[in-house]
């Protein structure tokens, strides 16, 4: 079997089928605590989620829940192609080990086209510590034909998040996006 490493996934020509690691695969014990996806020009928040601190963290959950916990769905409408860059805000804890090089690597793909890809790194965090970390997405250009046909296709962009120590797959996720109108 193919090691998934940071060179692997950057050399995906898809979104995945499937998740490319268990949630076992996560010993760090990186909780992700809040969310929040703004827009970088007015400061207009577009998306937040904030785990209750007495919900089940997702090893704790039925094995036949874990894959559906790590997948997420956005409905941003049309509006957010007018945008230039947003920031995405996560605020994570992590267990008792030391992390180096904690990457972020996203891969956003409309019907299997890669639209763009992102890299992000963290270098160093402390352990049984709580994190805040900002990244910022510029919106790439996209022509006006494949726009609409995005709009016209609610959640057939996708995207593939792959979280790393190091060379070690530690987590990974799914979202799917929608930017017809809203109702």
């Amino acid at each position: 079997m193919q090691q998934v490493t940071p060179a692997y996934v950057r050399n995906l020509n898809g979104i995945t089928q499937d998740f490319l690691c268990p949630v076992s695969a996560n010993v760090y014990n990186i909780q992700f605590l809040k969310f929040r996806i703004r827009d970088m020009d007015s400061g207009q928040t577009l998306f937040e989620v904030e785990r209750d601190q007495d919900e089940e963290s997702i090893e704790n959950l039925p094995p036949e829940y874990q894959d559906e916990a790590r997948r997420i769905k956005y409905h941003f409408g049309p509006q957010f192609f007018e945008l230039k860059t947003v920031g995405a805000q996560l605020t994570f804890s992590v267990g008792d080990k030391p992390i180096k090089n904690f990457t972020i690597i996203e891969r956003h793909y409309f019907r299997d086209n890669l639209l763009r890809s992102y890299e992000f790194q963290f270098p160093f965090c402390i352990p049984n510590s709580t994190n805040t970390w900002e990244h910022i997405y510029t919106i790439p250009e996209i022509n006006e034909a494949m726009r609409q046909e995005m709009i016209n296709n609610p959640f057939q962009t996708k995207s593939d998040s792959f979280y790393f120590v190091g060379d070690q797959l530690v987590m990974h996720n799914k979202a799917e996006y929608d930017y017809s109108p809203f109702d």
